[in-house]
């Protein structure tokens, strides 16, 4: 691409950033003889018809959302074009880098120097408001310190406009995990008040350097949005009592706009702010997560429970490990964190609640695309960074999905449809056919077991004397992407009255530990009839999947 026309006018010359949507290049307006930031939105090559609408519609509407904006803190739309048959933005070209990048090389920014950047964020964000957008995307990454000392605000591709129609799938909440505000999480409408606790989030960001809510995965980060409070600041000085106004839970009681400015011109100036202290200390309000929605049966599946028997409730002091499709409930003592139900299940199909976008990788990796002068390079489309297959090599008919959960997996078909099992314990199943086929997916980053091995070995008691006709077939240890690993497979009848797929059964469970000590279980069973092709599909699996 680099040295092409685009338009007949822009000569494209270096890629400066790149990220899941699109691609950011500097290039030559060979009309006006200047410099100038182009966004290509390469995500649109690899979507369906449908998806690509929807991408375009938002490129379209990233375009609009800062022409509206008149500041000197907004990067500049030039103009918006048609090219290859997907749209382009020519925006003003930024010679600096992000407060990402600022952070990453310093660690961390000196709390009036981020004062001073807030400052200008803020005012951006007043700027957008009156002009009636909210850009909802606000972090590091979307910050530009330019050479010259200007601080601009960029990235409006998921903004929201006053009297637009509606671009995002019903439920889908659209941003940044780690930035999004706990309304948003919980599903409601965002307002400028969103936009000022990213704001906060940022700010903690760059004082601290790092994130104040990042957890092992997005769903444990939008947890601990909504239930925690961030840890306290050590090396924010005066602007300690400002991010701790912006990231009350509650947006009724965070600061508005005009008085966070002041706050931020004070603390700018290495003074605390007065009027910060009303809001100290942050307090949680309602801190809860809601439990996943409850949904119909998902087309072709019976009605729920669709599995077999419902799940067996919660005793105070301990949890129900969820047995196999069609298996009796085992109890369980837990020693710590929640219990996850790693290779089992018992089974009413759960319709997920609100899907989660996430523009950014929630975490390692991954660069925004964003009209700075300098970017850390992305990864290669299509080259997976564990050795698993490409998209390009992937057997015939299969394709990889990225789960909401933020780990992506193979599945041999189009047709294989995401069930949410238990979003607390991030469970999620796939299944061509309502269950009779399934493969499950869990995660637990506060595991009982220090040792997989150990972790089957106690699951195959457990259900090895519930189970009819129960019989394991191998346990083993193994080695799986340089890790301590497990397998466990075995066989089973499933009974009538405990499931609609009732007869021989097979399953096979792999489960292993993360550096980060996460234990990640992939579970996958069928019937013993065909199980040669399920056990064939399982392997595949396991070379495609990629952790969070």
């Amino acid at each position: 691409m680099q040295g092409s026309l685009v338009a007949g006018r822009y000569r494209l010359g270096e890629s400066i950033g790149s990220g899941g949507m699109g691609r950011v290049w500097r290039a030559h307006d060979e009309v006006l003889h200047r410099s100038v930031a182009i966004k290509e939105l390469t995500a649109a090559l690899y979507v369906s018809d449908s998806e690509r609408t929807t991408l375009l519609a938002r490129t379209r509407a990233e375009a609009r959302a800062a022409a509206r904006i008149n500041h000197s803190a907004v990067v500049t739309v030039h103009d918006v074009l048609e090219h290859d048959g997907r749209p382009w933005i020519v925006m003003e070209l930024v010679e600096g880098r992000s407060l990402a990048d600022a952070v990453k090389e310093q660690e961390r920014v000196e709390p009036r120097e981020a004062a001073r950047i807030g400052l200008w964020v803020l005012r951006a964000l007043r700027a957008a408001h009156a002009a009636g957008v909210l850009h909802r995307d606000v972090k590091p990454g979307n910050v530009l310190l330019g050479r010259d000392g200007r601080v601009l605000l960029t990235d409006f591709g998921i903004a929201q406009i006053d009297g637009d129609a509606a671009i995002t799938r019903t439920g889908e909440v659209v941003g940044s995990v780690d930035y999004l505000a706990p309304e948003r999480v919980r599903g409601h409408d965002p307002g400028p008040a969103s936009d000022l606790w990213a704001l906060g989030a940022t700010l903690y960001t760059a004082v601290e350097g790092m994130s104040p809510f990042r957890r092992t995965s997005p769903l444990t980060t939008m947890q601990a949005v909504v239930e925690e409070e961030a840890d306290p600041l050590q090396h924010a000085g005066p602007l300690a009592p400002v991010i701790g106004a912006l990231l009350r839970k509650d947006p009724a009681t965070r600061p508005d706009a005009a008085t966070a400015e002041q706050m931020l011109a004070e603390a700018a100036e290495g003074r605390r702010p007065r009027a910060a202290q009303e809001y100290v200390p942050t307090q949680a309000v309602n801190a809860h997560v809601p439990p996943p929605r409850q949904a119909g049966p998902h087309p072709g599946a019976p009605a729920a429970p669709a599995y077999g028997a419902p799940v067996p409730p919660r005793g105070s002091g301990s949890t129900a490990v969820q047995a196999p499709y069609g298996a009796p409930a085992v109890g369980r003592r837990r020693s710590r964190g929640r219990t996850i139900a790693l290779v089992v299940a018992l089974a009413a199909i759960i319709g997920g609640g609100a899907a989660v976008v996430l523009q950014q990788q929630h975490d390692r990796g991954g660069t925004t695309a964003s009209p700075t002068g300098t970017a850390d390079p992305g990864k290669t489309p299509g080259v997976s960074d564990t050795g698993g297959p490409t998209e390009d090599s992937l057997p015939e008919g299969w394709v990889r999905r990225s789960d909401p959960f933020g780990f992506t997996v193979v599945l041999p078909g189009e047709d294989w449809e995401r069930v949410l099992f238990d979003e607390e314990t991030r469970q999620v199943d796939y299944t061509p056919d309502g269950g009779e086929h399934f493969l499950r997916i869990a995660a637990d980053d506060a595991p009982d077991f220090d040792d997989p091995f150990d972790h089957l070995s106690d699951l195959d008691q457990q259900i090895g004397g519930r189970l009819v006709d129960y019989q394991r077939i191998d346990l083993k240890r193994l080695t799986y992407r340089d890790r301590e690993a497990a397998r466990l497979e075995y066989s089973w009848t499933a009974l009538p009255k405990d499931t609609e797929f009732p007869g021989p059964r097979r399953a096979v469970d792999q489960m292993y530990l993360t550096r980060d000590g996460v234990e990640y279980a992939l579970y996958m069973s069928g019937p013993a009839e065909d199980w040669e092709t399920t056990r064939q599909q399982f392997e595949t699996i396991l070379r495609g999947w990629r952790e969070p």
